[in-house]
Order: structure tokens, then C-alpha cells, then sequence
């Protein structure tokens, strides 16, 4: 690696999954501190209107799942941000795999360094509230052993000279992300939220993180990249609250509405559908999430850092419910970051 590197204006990064919850807040992260941004999209058009971006951004026509289209759009990239999920939780490890196997394909060929959004599906269920970036991954679930997988390959990839950098997080939620897990815990109507769903008791310890302060951290850190090592790995603790209920009183306080109800999840429906729904059985294998508390430390982070970015819960969830359009106001909020510029 070279002893100096390019100045971030200088730097440029490939987005896969850019219309994604963690990629294209990244990507707006990135391009606010000056990156030149690309972005991979079967369809660039469609990606672009998604997206729904008014920013430079050179998106790109190609397909994860074919490695000539990933190496070619990496060409003259310093990061390749691998944010690429398989859509509706289906055929994990036949899409999830594959893709991530031609990201690293590319970022050996060209010299970048890959950006991979972790999660606590690694870890068991009695790992406890302060998970270290070392501790044991002993994951009890099918796509819990399948991220242990990724992230394996990930680190033997850097012993042939690719360089990792893996930001685990808690449940994402926040603006411009519709798959967020605000999008299946608020129950809405005619604009307002009638209703927070709750998987789990609410003495449990859960981790949320919110999507603006996740992409700034790892802006930050990738602003650092002559003080990282080829494969790191940095813990985001986020908002760490008694399960849905701390993220149910924050929706009351900031709808003004104190007796929002906090309803139970329809776990009955789910399992009864489940056998014909694949992302209900995907909720019913992560419930143990929900009854056991599971959180991350951010030492590690803080001690890099100095800080990790934090804005307040309720200007989050203020900012969350403003772009869903459940608020009356869409003002901005002191503390909130906007995404899109």
C-alpha cells in the first residue's frame, strides 16, 4: 500500500446495493465529502429515480452476480462498498454468496478496499450487551452461519491483498430507507402511525442503528485509511433500547400521541404463513434477537474515532417519521442529518 493516499475530492467509490438502506446512505455520505461516486444498477434509470438523488453520481449498467460487470465498474476505485442483499430475503447463500465472491474478485484486481455492513446474526444468543469486535461468532441460525461465511472469505482475502473494512451495526432504521425495520414495526394509516409493533419483552436489550450515523462512521473511517490495518473491524452501538418499547415511547413523544398503542407482533400469523412466505421465515429464525439482549461495544470505535456520530433518538425517529410522511410538520430537526442533498 502506498504510503500516501489520494485526498478524499481525489478518491473514488463503486457502490453495490445503492438503493439499499446502508448503500445509498453511504453513498450520500460520500459524495457530501467530495468522493467520486459510482454506482452499479441492472437497470441505471429505474436506480436512479429510486434513489431519487440530486447529486453526482455516475451510475453504472451491471450486474452484481456477473463478475466482468463488478471489475469493470471498479476500474480506478479506491472502495468498493458491498451493500447488495438478496431482495425479499430469498435464495441467501445462492445470491448473497456469489455476489460478495466477485467483489472480492475485483477489489484484488484493482487495489480497493471492500466496505461490508455487518450484523449480530454472527454471535449467540447469550453473547450479552457489549459485544467485542474479537469475540467468539457462534451463530445458531441458517443466514447467521452464512454471514460468518462471508465475513471468513472476506478476511482470507486480504491475505491475498485486498483490504476489508466490516462496520457491524444493530437493526438499521431511518430516512430514506424503506426496508428499515420502522417499516414493519409502525403500523400506519392515512399518513399517522397507529401502532408500534413489539417482538419481544420490553426488558430486553435491542440494538437499532441509525442508517445517517452508521454511513457518516464509515466516512469517517474510511477518511483513515492509512491508519487501517488490510482487515478491520469496527462495532457501532447505536441506540440501545428495551426492545420496541423505547422505540415506541420516542414515536409517542415525537407524534404527541401518549397513548400509541404498543401492540404485540403477529407472531401467530407468521407462523402460519410462513410456509408459504420465505421472509416470514426469516422473521420467525431471528426472534431470538428479541428475547435475549444482544448489543454491540464501540470501544474499539471511540478509541479510533474519538466519537462515534450519534444523533439524539427522538430527532432520529423524528427524521425517520418525516420521510415516511407521518408527520403534520417536515421541518428539519437540530441533531438529524438530512441523507440526500
Amino acid at each position: 500500500m502506498p504510503d500516501t493516499l489520494p485526498t478524499p475530492a481525489a478518491r473514488t467509490a463503486l457502490i453495490i446495493g445503492a438503493t439499499g438502506n446502508f448503500g445509498g446512505h453511504v453513498l450520500a455520505a460520500l459524495v457530501k465529502r467530495g468522493w467520486t461516486v459510482r454506482a452499479l444498477a441492472r437497470d441505471p434509470v429505474a436506480a436512479a429515480r429510486k434513489a431519487g438523488q440530486r447529486m453526482p453520481v455516475d451510475w453504472i449498467a451491471g450486474d452484481a452476480m456477473t463478475g466482468a460487470d463488478v471489475l469493470a465498474a471498479a476500474r480506478g476505485c479506491d472502495v468498493i462498498v458491498h451493500a447488495a442483499n438478496p431482495p425479499g430475503y430469498k435464495n441467501w447463500r445462492g445470491l448473497a454468496v456469489p455476489m460478495l465472491a466477485n467483489t472480492i474478485a475485483a477489489a484484488k484486481a484493482v487495489g480497493a478496499r471492500i466496505v461490508f455492513p455487518g450484523n449480530v446474526y454472527n454471535f449467540a444468543p447469550d453473547a450479552g450487551e457489549a459485544i467485542a469486535e474479537d469475540a467468539p461468532q457462534r451463530p445458531v441460525t441458517r443466514k447467521g452461519a452464512i454471514r460468518v461465511e462471508m465475513e471468513a472469505s472476506l478476511r482470507a482475502a486480504t491475505q491475498a491483498g485486498a483490504r476489508v473494512l466490516i462496520v457491524r451495526a444493530g437493526d438499521f432504521f431511518g430516512p430514506a430507507s424503506p426496508n428499515g425495520i420502522h417499516s414493519w414495526l409502525f403500523s400506519r394509516r392515512k399518513g399517522r402511525v397507529t401502532a408500534v409493533q413489539a417482538p419481544g419483552p420490553a426488558d430486553v436489550a435491542h440494538a437499532f442503528a441509525y442508517l445517517p450515523d452508521l454511513a457518516e462512521t464509515t466516512a469517517r473511517l474510511l477518511e483513515r485509511e492509512v491508519d487501517l490495518a488490510p482487515f478491520e473491524v469496527f462495532h457501532a452501538r447505536g441506540h440501545v433500547l428495551g426492545g420496541a418499547q423505547g422505540l415506541a415511547e420516542s414515536v409517542r413523544r415525537v407524534t404527541g400521541q401518549p397513548r400509541l398503542p404498543i401492540t404485540a407482533f403477529p407472531y401467530p400469523l407468521i407462523y402460519a404463513l410462513a410456509p408459504f412466505v420465505e421472509l416470514f421465515r426469516e422473521l420467525i429464525e431471528m426472534r431470538y434477537l428479541w428475547r435475549k439482549p444482544i448489543a454491540l461495544s464501540n470501544a474499539k470505535l471511540v478509541a479510533f474515532l474519538g466519537e462515534e456520530p450519534h444523533t439524539p433518538l427522538d430527532a432520529a425517529v423524528r427524521a425517520t417519521l418525516s420521510d415516511m410522511g407521518c408527520l403534520d410538520e417536515a421541518a428539519p430537526v437540530a441533531g438529524a442529518r438530512p441523507v440526500m442533498a
